[in-house]
């Protein structure tokens, strides 16, 4: 008997899912592009429906750029508890299937189906009935990922969107990763994609051609994670009710910088990406802390708490701002910069919310 079997994970993600809510509840909006937000000058983009998308208006733009992209544009403002609830109604279906749930945000999760409740022989049979429960259940569609690890499953999750689902089995996963740019792998963002691409990385057949030594040296404690993940390999386990206690960013950059502008440039860059995972799962704190790692290691950071909660990008920029400003000008070369949001809020009613 196989005493360690292959596991069987899913990656649930919900459809363009705050505005196919809104689009659900609001038939005029249907077929019509729709954005989740407000149309105000220094307003943002927190959710596109499909319409939307194909007219390039995404999560996280400035509402004036979505608008110039898309006259046509329908604002509407975000309706969070209505979301929580329909998140509710989601998590219900998935503990029918399996007690080993981790969410990620309102919109999907993680699940382990290897030892189903259902008994389901297969995890492609279990996608298939855990999005027609879905549907059936709320109106709404969700795509799935399936593979043996979790990193595998996130990738697949996006690859028959919308509502459909992509299995990578055991056989083909490490050649798979190999065909896709780095620029879609969980945990390479926009920065690390763009040193990437300078040091000749574009695609997994690229990221595995380097050697782990090579990795260190550009990306330091990063490199044991990107040598596996371009393996196909993730030995991370589905971690039921995992309670987030902080968010972070941080960037080795190509050579030790010393210019205050190109180091705030970082840090902004940084803190954009905490942001953007604040946002999506309504997670909140009330201290930002930036890290700075000289170019001899030494390494140092500073922090900020507030009383009430960083509740917005701008609020968060002048935070880190401040924060990296206070050991500005540099008496040596910067290395690395992060950026962390923590003591986050308990949410109203979080024993209730399944995605928060």
């Amino acid at each position: 008997m196989d005493e360690n079997p292959v596991r069987k994970i899913l990656h649930i993600d919900m459809d363009a899912f705050y505005a196919s809510v809104e689009q659900r509840d609001d038939p005029a909006l249907r077929g019509r592009p729709v954005a989740v937000g407000h149309a105000a000058a220094r307003g943002v983009v927190a959710a596109a429906s499909y319409e939307a998308r194909t007219f390039g208006v995404r999560s996280a733009l400035p509402s004036v750029t979505a608008l110039r992209r898309c006259p046509e544009l329908v604002f509407v403002p975000p309706r969070f508890e209505v979301y929580r609830a329909v998140s509710k109604q989601i998590h219900a279906i998935f503990a029918d299937y399996t007690p080993l749930i981790q969410p990620l945000s309102l919109d999907e999760a993680y699940l382990d189906v290897t030892a189903n409740l259902r008994g389901l022989p297969t995890a492609w049979t279990t996608a298939k009935e855990i999005r027609r429960r879905i549907f059936e259940e709320t109106g709404l569609t969700a795509s799935a990922g399936i593979s043996y690890n979790k990193f595998l499953a996130k990738l697949a999750s996006d690859h028959r969107k919308p509502n459909g689902q992509f299995a990578v089995t055991p056989d083909m996963g490490a050649a798979w990763v190999e065909t896709l740019p780095v620029k879609r792998f969980h945990g390479v963002g926009p920065v690390t994609a763009k040193k990437m691409q300078t040091l000749g990385i574009e695609t997994g057949a690229d990221l595995r051609a380097k050697s782990f030594d090579f990795l260190r040296e550009h990306f330091g404690s990063a490199a044991g994670w990107y040598y596996s993940i371009a393996r196909g390999e993730d030995d991370r386990p589905v971690e039921p009710d995992r309670v987030r206690k902080s968010s972070g960013s941080e960037t080795t950059f190509d050579r030790d910088l010393t210019e205050a502008g190109e180091i705030e440039a970082g840090v902004l860059e940084m803190a954009d990406d905490v942001w953007e995972w604040c946002d999506k799962a309504q997670a909140f704190g009330r201290t930002a802390t930036v890290k700075v790692k000289y170019g001899d290691f030494q390494q140092i950071t500073r922090s900020r708490s507030l009383s009430g909660l960083i509740d917005s990008r701008a609020q968060l920029h002048a935070m880190s701002l401040a924060l990296i400003r206070s050991v500005l000008p540099t008496p040596k070369g910067i290395r690395l910069v992060g950026v962390t949001v923590s003591n986050f809020a308990e949410p109203a009613g979080a024993a209730e919310l399944p995605f928060g």
